[in-house]
């Protein structure tokens, strides 16, 4: 029974009951020798302090001048622009690569975009070519629908099929398409059984089981399936975006309105106010000298629409939040968005300008002590926000890294410690903090120094010893 269950399994994954509808497909070879040239997989290197880390995720051409996107997750927020290098395109079985340019990340899609060189573009085939003639057109539901997946570098990123039937569509708030088994590879397109273009794979849903063992009766486990995924985002969503590449590599502008830690409005709270047939989300905070503070936005204010267009109805309801976010992230600086909110009994109307978005922590300045064995980086809005500080009155340097068994990490010192003195000296700016950890670097004779750094609200006094 457990051999026939995982034959069972595994049937279903590579597609084998579906081989009747494959048979009545149009040319699935011929289609399938078209659209592969449309993904490619990219390689760059992150460079860190200490080493150097290769990293590879798949992703999609979008136009004749050899434009891929990548998905959200294929590169670390965190990662400063100056640490990616090397970019490599690969064509499926390629064994080579060549070279590419790391172009930015677009903010409204999440979407990373990167060029390939002029000398593999001919290569290549842009996604475009199999756009749907009915660009609002959905799949319907158990409609037959298949991928694309690239295996791992050291088997040359070879090609291979995925095919699943639609089980779901969803709002997410982005239209999204949920299939019975894993169809791409994330960042890869899917198709119908035309070969048309229906959407571009998302990272995979986490799945629950429960692991057994001789010692209990069954844990659950969350398990992800990072290579593939049955979850895709709809064409008609992702087509009208393949424009906004970047302007910059850092992605900016960026639009900022300074409503933090909203949260869908909760159910019962919503029939109390005679609001059960509207959606809405509840301000956190307002951020200081943002333009929310500026338009009057106040704490606990529920958000109802942006520019008179009542807020959608979307389930589950924390989806409500990533809507209104992409609504400002869709936006430029300058842009003036009108909110309708509810305080109290009565429904307020505010205009705010957006602003630019403060400097974030992946373009914060850095640097490296190698004999101390710490980088510290520069403080920055958004270290502000998580320490509950004021953003006006804080300044210095942040613990960005600490080297594995070297003097900062002996005597104790953590990843984004807050530097507030060093030697009894108080850490005023990141300037200040650089020039006094490189006077004590070349100081060959000096056997220790002190800092006192903020830890989660509290102080701590560490003593680094250098010889």
């Amino acid at each position: 029974m457990i051999r026939f269950s995982v034959l069972l399994r595994a049937a279903c994954h590579l597609g084998w009951f579906a081989l009747p509808l494959v048979l009545n497909a149009a040319d699935l070879p011929t289609l399938w020798a078209e659209r592969v040239k449309s993904v490619v997989a990219v390689e760059y290197v992150t460079e860190t302090e200490v080493d150097r880390r290769p990293s590879t995720a798949t992703g999609t051409v979008i136009d004749a001048n050899g434009t891929i996107i990548l998905p959200t997750g294929a590169i670390d927020p965190r990662t400063a622009m100056g640490q990616l290098k090397d970019f490599k395109i690969y064509l499926p079985g390629d064994a080579v690569g060549s070279k590419g340019e790391y172009l930015g990340q677009d903010a409204y899609t999440g979407w990373h975009f990167v060029r390939a060189d002029a000398a593999v573009r001919g290569k290549l085939t842009p996604i475009t070519a199999f756009a749907p003639k009915d660009a609002g057109r959905e799949p319907a539901l158990a409609e037959w629908v298949w991928g694309i997946g690239l295996r791992a570098k050291d088997e040359d990123f070879v090609p291979y099929i995925m095919q699943s039937h639609m089980a779901l569509i969803q709002s997410l708030p982005q239209r999204t398409g949920i299939a019975q088994q894993d169809v791409a590879a994330p960042g890869l397109p899917v198709f119908n059984q035309d070969g048309t273009f229906v959407g571009l794979a998302l990272a995979s849903f986490g799945q629950s089981f429960l692991q057994f063992s001789r010692n209990n009766r069954g844990n659950p486990v969350l398990l992800v399936n990072v290579e593939e995924s049955s979850a895709f985002t709809l064409a008609p969503e992702i087509l009208p975006n393949l424009g906004r590449i970047p302007k910059h590599v850092s992605g900016r502008p960026l639009a900022w309105l300074g409503a933090y830690g909203l949260e869908p409005m909760d159910r019962e709270v919503a029939k109390f106010l005679n609001l059960s047939a509207q959606s809405g989300a509840v301000v956190s905070e307002v951020l200081e000298g943002s333009p929310a503070e500026k338009a009057g936005l106040r704490n606990r204010d529920i958000v109802l629409s942006l520019d008179g267009k009542p807020l959608p109805q979307l389930k589950p309801d924390r989806v409500i939040v990533g809507y209104i976010e992409r609504e400002i992230e869709r936006r430029a600086p300058g842009d003036a968005v009108t909110l309708t909110v509810l305080r109290g009994t009565e429904r307020v109307e505010l205009k705010a300008v957006l602003g630019e978005e403060p400097k974030l922590i992946r373009e914060a300045e850095r640097k490296y002590f190698e004999r101390i064995g710490v980088a510290s980086r520069e403080f920055v809005y958004g270290d502000a926000i998580e320490r509950r500080v004021k953003a006006i009155e804080s300044a210095g340097a942040i613990v960005h890294y600490v080297k594995p068994s070297s003097p900062a990490a002996i005597a104790g010192l953590r990843l984004e410690d807050w530097i507030k003195e060093i030697d009894g000296t108080e850490v005023k700016t990141f300037a200040a903090a650089v020039a006094r950890l490189a006077e004590i670097e070349k100081d060959t004779v000096r056997p220790e120094f002190v800092m006192l750094v903020s830890r989660g609200g509290e102080t701590a006094v560490l003593r680094v010893k250098l010889k």
